[in-house]
């Protein structure tokens, strides 16, 4: 009831965040249900019902990566005063992140199956000239535990995932919930000092951990493609067949990617402080710092998203792929929830430098100033980002177009 009332209580920007998870999860659910209808009316492919219902991991992997980011930045389940005193701890807010998670989801659940059943033509006429009848298995009864298992995969699974990552973690400081205490209203995601938030920040860890992953995975595609008995494997929608192992080795390097995103904005920060810098050069490079984690991960994110893409356009070069309207739309699920936790990430980010901001202007320093270094902070990530992703779309498609 009380994630009721939060959730009525919002934003308009807040809810415009929910209602992304919504669509994104009744696009996923909606995949989902079809997955399992071309299953119904093709029991012989077994193996093809089973590769389909793989390929929906992509998708359901971002609709929870999405729900989270959304869960992380609300305002319902961030530390305030005066929450502690009526119960509401770390831990429950922890638990009110993951029941407003759920409900969000849940809906969206509700307007896959929905729009499932129409074209199905369980509601009534079927639509579409009866088109979408025989991949929906329009002429067979739904089983209802196998439909209420899928339709509640995305809820459970994008619900426990923002309990587990938003959970208090022993070591944390916890908020007093004192007026005037900053600590008490800030993002448990944020490693920014509140008082002097300028401070060179320390480098986050996962960079080692993602130039292997990167490494693994560029090895594994060379030497899958290389071997003549490696497991072919046929995407489905008309898309392109390769070796096991390369797909294998593309996934490792995205997640590679993810991980190593924070080291490298921070080291982006770093190299625009060196050599006797200016007031944009430290300004710009000291916010990329403190910035690192919160935008690092959802930019290696984009970037591992984008090199996918700029891959698949490689290999289709001259070529019309058969992909489909519901490979369109895992593909569309996909980029739109990294572009959407990217674009929020990038919002919070200023949200939470907007106290620092004020502070510089209150100094006497000139708007121009804050704008060139903001420039200066996009135009170094996209040197740093833009032919990393070139570079490692390239690395991938070669293996698969041999």
């Amino acid at each position: 009831m009380l994630a009721l009332r939060l959730a009525r209580g919002a934003r308009p920007s807040v809810q415009a965040r929910r209602l992304l998870v919504t669509v994104a999860s009744a696009g996923t659910g909606f995949l989902l249900l079809c997955t399992f209808g071309y299953a119904l009316g093709h029991p012989g492919a077994a193996f093809g019902s089973s590769l389909r219902l793989a390929w929906c991991a992509a998708p359901l992997a971002a609709t929870v990566y999405l729900a989270v980011a959304v869960a992380r930045t609300d305002p319902a389940t961030r530390p305030r005063p005066g929450l502690s005193a009526v119960g509401l701890g770390p831990g429950r807010r922890s638990v009110l992140a993951a029941v407003s998670t759920a409900a969000a989801c849940a809906l969206g659940s509700l307007i896959a199956l929905t729009v499932f059943l129409h074209l199905r033509g369980d509601l009534g006429a079927l639509p579409l000239g009866g088109a979408a009848g025989a991949l929906l298995a329009a002429d067979q009864d739904l089983p209802f535990a196998a439909t209420l298992t899928l339709l509640t995969l995305v809820p459970v699974t994008a619900s426990v995932t923002a309990a587990l990552l938003l959970r208090p973690r022993p070591g944390r400081p916890a908020a007093t919930g004192r007026p005037g205490n900053r600590a008490a209203t800030r993002d448990p995601g944020d490693d920014t000092d509140p008082d002097r938030p300028l401070l060179p920040s320390a480098t986050p860890t996962g960079l080692p951990w993602g130039v292997a992953l990167l490494a693994a995975g560029l090895a594994v595609e060379s030497y899958a493609s290389r071997s003549d008995a490696a497991l072919g494997l046929r995407l489905p929608g008309g898309l392109a067949s390769g070796p096991l192992g390369v797909l294998v080795g593309w996934a490792c390097t995205a997640v590679g990617l993810a991980l190593a995103g924070p080291a490298l904005v921070h080291g982006c920060g770093r190299a625009l402080q060196a050599v006797r810098p200016g007031a944009v050069r430290l300004l710009a490079g000291r916010v990329l710092q403190q910035e690192a984690r919160r935008i690092g991960r959802p930019l290696g994110v984009v970037c591992a998203v984008v090199s996918g893409a700029f891959a698949a356009a490689a290999l289709y070069t001259g070529s019309e792929p058969d992909t489909g309207p519901l490979s369109a739309l895992g593909a569309v699920l996909v980029v739109g929830c990294a572009l959407a936790a990217l674009v929020l990430a990038a919002v919070e980010a200023k949200h939470a430098r907007s106290q620092t901001t004020a502070a510089l202007l209150r100094l006497g320093a000139p708007a121009v100033v804050l704008r060139a270094a903001v420039a200066l902070r996009a135009a170094a990530l996209c040197a740093l980002f833009a032919p990393l992703t070139w570079g490692i779309a390239e690395l991938a498609a070669a293996p698969l177009g041999r």
